[in-house]
């Protein structure tokens, strides 16, 4: 929220807006707010939000997908002041993704995307256990796509820390052994000596975590850090006469 440097009561499109995590506290804010996801359920959670909160007059939900037609169900061109995708940048058109938010809005455009590994994987982990993880490329590419659309844009890099919980070594095995994937799967028993000898009681045990669920009673000894890459730029197209 920092990053988007809105001005007071400016309009924002949300897209992959999710269950609001970011649409209901500018809301509350005071910036008018276009909040789209692709998933029913996703908008059903954010509706209840919008109720707790009473934000009926500055929150708008909408259902849409990427690969829609903007043209039929999306915001009118022009439409805001700021759209941005936060983490949520899932398309396999990338180009057309980063055109519909350049058209959407007049001010100001910004993606957020991953800059290493997928936050699915734990890299620290990994690198211990002899484990390759592909990194991710995709903000390189929006990057050039952008300069290839005439846009200069930025990128501001920050890290998100992650502690995962568990109640036993087993427990903690089958959680992280979803990591091990592509030809790794081998690699289980790396993975089970490595969490036995990391695994540390975490003091936080039993209270709610960042989705509400209470945490385990064990965590390991090193945070997990997904760093990602905020891009941001000025539109570049004009609306059509």
């Amino acid at each position: 929220m920092k990053l988007l440097a809105l001005k007071p009561g400016e309009s924002v499109l949300d897209m992959g807006c999710g269950a609001g995590s970011i649409a209901i506290p500018l809301a509350q804010a005071g910036h008018p707010v276009i909040a789209a996801d692709f998933s029913p359920a996703m908008l059903s959670t954010l509706d209840a939000g919008i109720e707790f909160y009473g934000l009926e007059d500055l929150i708008t939900p909408l259902e849409l997908a990427w690969d829609d037609d903007w043209d039929l169900v999306a915001p009118v061109v022009k439409a805001v002041d700021v759209a941005f995708a936060s983490r949520s940048v899932t398309t396999t058109n990338l180009k057309g993704a980063l055109a519909k938010l350049d058209r959407t809005a007049r001010r100001r455009c910004a993606v957020t995307m991953v800059a290493n590994s997928s936050p699915r994987y734990d890299l620290h982990l990994m690198n211990a256990i002899g484990v390759s993880v592909t990194r991710s490329n995709g903000f390189v590419y929006a990057f050039n796509i952008l300069i290839q659309m005439g846009a200069l844009p930025q990128v501001t890099y920050f890290e998100s820390p992650r502690r995962d919980t568990f109640d036993s070594l087993e427990a903690g095995v089958a959680d992280f052994s979803r990591m091990l994937e592509h030809g790794n799967e081998d690699k289980i028993d790396r993975l089970r000596d490595y969490i036995a000898h990391h695994m540390i009681e975490n003091p936080h045990a039993g209270e709610p975590g960042s989705k509400g669920v209470p945490q385990g009673r064990y965590m390991l000894d090193h945070i997990r850090k997904v760093r990602w890459a905020f891009i941001a730029w000025e539109p570049v197209s004009v609306p059509r006469p």
